[in-house]
């Protein structure tokens, strides 16, 4: 039996090659803001913004097997320049958004089934100027644990947790030859995350094969969260 699997903010970097990666075995469904390149994939699309009230769009399936949540923002400011709203708007779109959307389709979601979330190995490891970004996915890791808790054993729940990752989000921290080779030097497997990297380890827990994993956050990041080898 093909799985039914949303994925929330599918139509650029992580949540598109996770959706690439699914859509050759699994019933794949879509939500985000605009379609991206998902018509031309043959993924069902449904527009979406997890920022305001929704309700569930019509000809989404009763039955889901998986849910991923990928709208995530990448907000590197001294604290100092942060305002109390900018904290609240980070907080809204990492974590305000994936409680409404689990009020929405949690009641879906099947015996068995699995749900994935985001973070950011700055939650685990102290980095400047991540003050926002940290505590908006520090929010997604306490919650996760006690929802993994709570709908054991007829729902998984577990985080991705990554480095620094080569998608849209993040090109500006990329956006030249010399940016690239400094922070692939920082990781001790000597590169930045592809999206691929980490929407296989998405994939690993939406699938049978992750059965006996829930209630983790699983590091995907090139080391650099747990080696240090200066």
């Amino acid at each position: 039996m093909k799985k039914n699997i949303l994925i929330v903010g599918a139509s650029s970097g992580i949540g598109l090659e996770l959706a690439r990666q699914l859509h050759p075995t699994h019933n794949v469904y879509a939500v985000s803001r605009q379609p991206g390149l998902l018509s031309e994939m043959g993924i069902p699309h449904f527009p979406l913004d997890v920022t305001d009230a929704f309700t569930p769009p019509e000809g989404l399936p009763e039955a889901l097997h998986g849910l991923v949540y990928c709208p995530g923002s990448i907000n590197l400011k001294p604290f100092k320049m942060l305002s109390v709203e900018t904290f609240q708007e980070d907080l809204d779109l990492n974590f305000t958004g994936l409680l409404r959307t689990l009020k929405a389709f949690l009641p879906r979601m099947a015996d068995g089934s699995s749900l994935v979330f985001f973070s950011t190995v700055a939650v685990g490891s102290g980095m400047p100027f991540h003050t926002s970004v940290a505590a908006a996915k520090g929010a997604i890791e306490g919650f996760a644990r006690a929802l993994a808790a709570e709908y054991a054993p007829k729902i998984r729940v577990n985080v991705v947790a990554p480095s620094l990752v080569d998608t849209p989000l993040a090109s500006r921290l990329l956006n030249n030859e010399t940016k690239q080779e400094k922070m692939a030097e920082r990781h001790p497997l000597k590169r930045v995350g592809k999206p691929e990297d980490i929407a296989a380890m998405a994939a690993f827990l939406l699938s049978d094969q992750s059965g006996w994993v829930t209630g983790q956050v699983m590091g995907v990041d090139g080391g650099i969260s747990s080696l240090n080898i200066s």
